[in-house]
Parts: structure tokens; sequence; C-alpha cells
């Protein structure tokens, strides 16, 4: 193998590592405008959930704690699989908030 294909050959391996990691760290985080989000009733800041709306809600639920939660717990976003594709805040809240066993 001649150096100039060496290279070449290991800048594509990492060139293709590069582009298979990006899509996980470039997702898009939810607008709380989103329709499903609007639906859910979710906010990036539990603090802000409508009481009125939701009486059942207490600001110690946040997305990290639920159950639908798919991250580590320390992570400030994190995917949820009710908003596929998209990133939640973990201190969110949505209706859907059900506490992780």
């Amino acid at each position: 193998m001649t150096p100039n294909r060496r290279i070449f050959l290991m800048s594509l391996a990492a060139t293709g590592a590069t582009l298979s990691a990006a899509p996980a760290s470039a997702q898009a985080v939810v607008d709380e405008k989103d329709p499903t989000a609007v639906a859910l009733g979710y906010v990036a800041d539990t603090t802000k959930a409508d009481g009125k709306k939701f009486p059942k809600h207490d600001n110690t639920q946040q997305c990290n704690g639920c159950s639908l939660w798919q991250a580590k717990p320390t992570d400030a976003l994190g995917n949820c699989a009710l908003f596929a594709g998209k990133q939640v805040h973990a201190k969110g809240w949505c209706s859907a908030w059900a506490k992780k066993a």
C-alpha cells in the first residue's frame, strides 16, 4: 500500500466515524409550540407548567425523572419516546410524565 493510499483510507475511516456520530449530537430540541408539545402541555421548565390545566403537576416532576426519558439522568438534554428525533430538556415536563421505576 502506498503512503498516499494509506493516508486516504485512514482519513476516509475517520470521516466516516465523524459523520456517523453527527446525527445524534445534531438533533433538534422540541419547541414548546410544536403541535405534539402543545397537545401534551410540554414546557422546557417544569415550574412553567400550567397548574390550572394540569392540577396533578408537581414541580418535582421533571423529564429526567420520567420513565420515557432516554438519556442519563444528569444530561441536560435527552431523547423522549414521545418526541421521536427531537430532544427534551431534563428539567422539562409534559402531561405524559410517569415516574421512573
